[in-house]
């Protein structure tokens, strides 16, 4: 992640974000063998998943609805994220 430009977040290690052009940011969450990709863009999350795929061997699950025993709930219209 450092490579291609992310910064390890300071009070997460398992957390890297990275500004993008449109002053928002790109979140990349680790937690063993799961990454957790937050952004405001689809085509964001496309062009992160094709780097990684490069390296590792992946598989797209979809949107999340679970991480770490919390649910996740989505307000499309809103552009909202809450957890539970």
């Amino acid at each position: 992640m450092i490579k291609i430009g992310y910064k390890i977040y300071e009070y997460n290690y398992c957390v890297y974000v990275k500004s993008l052009n449109d002053d928002s940011f790109i979140f990349s969450v680790t937690y063993m063998d799961d990454i957790l990709i937050v952004v405001k863009s689809i085509s964001d999350v496309n062009k992160l998943t094709t780097l990684l795929s490069r390296e590792f061997n992946m598989k797209d699950l979809d949107d999340a609805k679970k991480i770490l025993g919390m649910k996740i709930y989505r307000g499309r219209t809103t552009r909202r994220l809450w957890l539970s």
